[in-house]
């Protein structure tokens, strides 16, 4: 049972990592793209303390992610997610690398006139060993998602929404033989400044694994500075709920710096 619900977490942690690729601090992910050529490294500290039952979780991890714009409309990206749990559970403790992702997102509709752009972004999550997944640090074997991306210039700023479906395979197969995901969130940014912008994010998942299906609805704020074109400072506060029995309640900071250059 213990290594079915690291399992299911694993699963939730694989699938809301997106955060780790979007428009910092956000889950969810904006249209744009590098350029042809152009280059970017996202870096983050996330801080994540969960509480179920009177237990508590602390997870912090450090994704980074290094992206390259192969033409004006198309980036590729690798990502890697060193994580660290602590726990006052015996035995939940871990260290280690989570899924490293391999990633393509697609702008294939672009209206400059109604500022409306979508975009695809299909992903692949490589496997973690058989210890860290059952420490709940990722998934055991391939593993991949696809989100559709839709971003919206509106007077203050812009909305993003993301519709984001995923499928997390595990070496425990016995136990858990897949878990699928389907994640709806949308997010308005205000440009409050030339060097400031404030989002307000809010959003759904549901994992479904061996029959039990276990749905996360979180609400993020953040601000972006950015102190020129080429650099943004980010800071977030996340919290979600979930409806498993008994309900986990998280909440997340993150800290994020990405650089774009040539």
């Amino acid at each position: 049972m213990l290594l079915a619900r690291s399992c299911l977490a694993a699963a939730m942690l694989a699938t809301m990592s997106s955060a780790a690729l979007a428009l910092q601090p956000l889950i969810t992910d904006d249209t744009g793209t590098q350029g042809d050529g152009g280059k970017q490294v996202e870096v983050s500290f996330v801080d994540e303390q969960a509480s179920l039952a009177g237990d508590s979780t602390r997870t912090r991890a450090m994704p980074l992610v290094f992206t390259w714009g192969a033409t004006e409309a198309l980036d590729l990206y690798v990502a890697i997610n060193p994580t660290t749990i602590r726990s006052n559970v015996p035995g939940v403790d871990a260290d280690g690398l989570g899924n490293t992702a391999l990633g393509v997102k697609w702008r294939f509709f672009e209206n400059e006139d109604s500022g409306t752009s979508l975009a695809l972004k299909p992903e692949v999550r490589l496997p973690v060993s058989s210890d860290q997944e059952a420490a709940g640090l990722g998934t055991g074997a391939t593993s991949y998602g696809l989100t559709l991306i839709l971003s919206q210039d509106v007077s203050f700023g812009a909305i993003h929404f993301n519709l984001a479906a995923g499928r997390d395979e595990f070496r425990t197969s016995s136990l858990i033989p897949q878990a699928n995901s389907l994640r709806t969130s949308i997010a308005p940014v205000w440009n409050v400044s030339e060097q400031w912008k404030l989002g307000l994010e809010v959003g759904r998942e549901s994992v479904s694994s061996a029959g039990d299906t276990t749905t996360t609805q979180f609400v993020q704020l953040g601000a972006i500075f950015s102190p020129d074109k080429d650099l943004d400072i980010a800071l977030g506060i996340l919290r979600s709920n979930d409806s498993a029995t008994p309900q986990t309640s998280t909440t997340t900071a993150t800290i994020g710096l990405t650089w774009r250059f040539n």
